[in-house]
């Protein structure tokens, strides 16, 4: 395991981006997920298409929150003023020794943050 998908890319292959399938496709045996990540994904999906999604998703290792992801997502928090959700994604990436693999790079430039990659742009 050596990268943590973010949210976007992950929605990204599900609505079929060229671009987020070749990278999920290329990655998926090195990549894990967040519980963060779960629960953005399920967020946007109806409830037809929840099975499929979570049957998706469950192929990826899953990274849980625990007492000392809490402890640095708020350092970060507060040092970046990242919303909860990406000071999650990056304290998890951290705490793991992982890339996080996203487009969000508003919150997450590569160029101030080195665990960070973004495989396409769109």
């Amino acid at each position: 395991m050596t990268i943590l998908l973010d949210s976007v890319i992950l929605i990204d292959f599900l609505n079929a981006i060229p671009e987020a399938q070749a990278y999920v496709d290329a990655h998926r045996a090195e990549a894990a997920i967040s519980v963060v990540t779960t629960a953005e994904v399920l967020a946007g999906v109806d409830d037809a298409g929840v099975p499929a999604t979570v049957r998706f998703l469950d192929a990826f290792p899953l990274l849980l929150i625990d007492g000392t992801t809490a402890l640095q997502a708020a350092r970060l928090r507060h040092r970046f003023g990242w919303r909860l959700p990406d000071a999650f994604q990056a304290a998890l990436a951290q705490q793991h020794g992982l890339r996080l693999a996203t487009r969000n790079t508003k919150d997450f430039d590569p160029a101030v943050h080195p665990f960070v990659v973004v495989p396409y742009t769109i």
